[in-house]
């Protein structure tokens, strides 16, 4: 993938299935450091693979009405607390499957494992990001169930993770007070390509020079689609709104 974004990630990934004892190793890709022109040509032909399985697992997903959200941020957003706060309030209510990214360790998926929730962590390695082609092989371990809810947590990066189609329905951007409010104006590929941002921890909008009107005015420049959700994962503030956006993406299968 160097080629594509610049990360390395000749170590390979790792994807582990938590409570299960079969663990997929994918082989990891060799780097060369071709010239410009190149560069050019590799940078289509790895987004292209890409979109191809993506537009495999999609197929997936709708087969199995699956609804696959893919949650990008920056690290230390609270991506995993709000995950988390969701799994645990809508036990009962919603199926719900969860694949982990990051670089190392399963300390998140440890986490979501907790709630009862059946998870996959995919470790990256030196990459930067998750690809279609993880996701597709973390699915064929975990087999998520029909008419689910499957959470996508993606490496913590607001910029190579935009580029890559895993297949995704809803691509929903996390961000926190703790942020700068300019967030969406520095990184607009992430925006432009989300169809909701989550404005977290307003719990400590008191404390913090943060202007929340300026970043949803920041926001909806650079996507005026998108939807803006405002939650503390503390105080429990704004999770009902969010519960209802999630609740009104899931189709519910017909009775025969």
């Amino acid at each position: 993938m160097c080629a594509t974004c610049g990360c390395d990630s000749g170590g390979g990934t790792s994807i582990h299935h938590l409570g299960e004892q079969d663990h997929a190793h994918p082989a990891g890709n060799e780097h060369t450091h071709p010239s410009s022109k190149t560069i050019v040509d590799v940078e289509r032909d790895v987004l292209h693979q890409n979109n191809l399985l993506a537009e495999r697992n999609r197929g997936y997903f709708d087969a199995k009405n699956i609804l696959a959200m893919n949650l990008v941020s920056s690290p230390g957003s609270g991506k995993t607390s709000l995950l988390e706060r969701t799994l645990k309030d809508l036990k009962g209510e919603l199926e719900f499957a969860v694949i982990e990214g990051d670089q190392q360790t399963t300390n998140d998926a440890d986490r979501i494992h907790a709630t009862g929730t059946k998870v996959t962590q995919i470790n990256t390695g030196k990459g930067c990001h998750l690809d279609s082609h993880m996701v597709l092989h973390a699915l064929q371990g975990m087999k998520p169930k029909d008419n689910s809810v499957l959470f996508i947590e993606n490496v913590g990066n607001l910029v190579c993770p935009a580029m890559f189609d895993l297949g995704e329905k809803e691509r929903v951007v996390i961000i926190s007070v703790t942020e700068g409010d300019d967030k969406p104006l520095k990184y607009p590929d992430m925006f432009h390509s989300s169809t909701l941002c989550i404005i977290n921890k307003i719990d400590l909008l008191p404390y913090v020079p943060f202007d929340i009107n300026k970043v949803k005015a920041n926001a909806k420049k650079v996507n005026h689609n998108l939807e803006i959700i405002e939650v503390s994962c503390t105080s429990g503030e704004g999770l009902e709104k969010w519960y209802n956006w999630l609740k009104s993406k899931v189709v519910v299968p017909e009775l025969i």
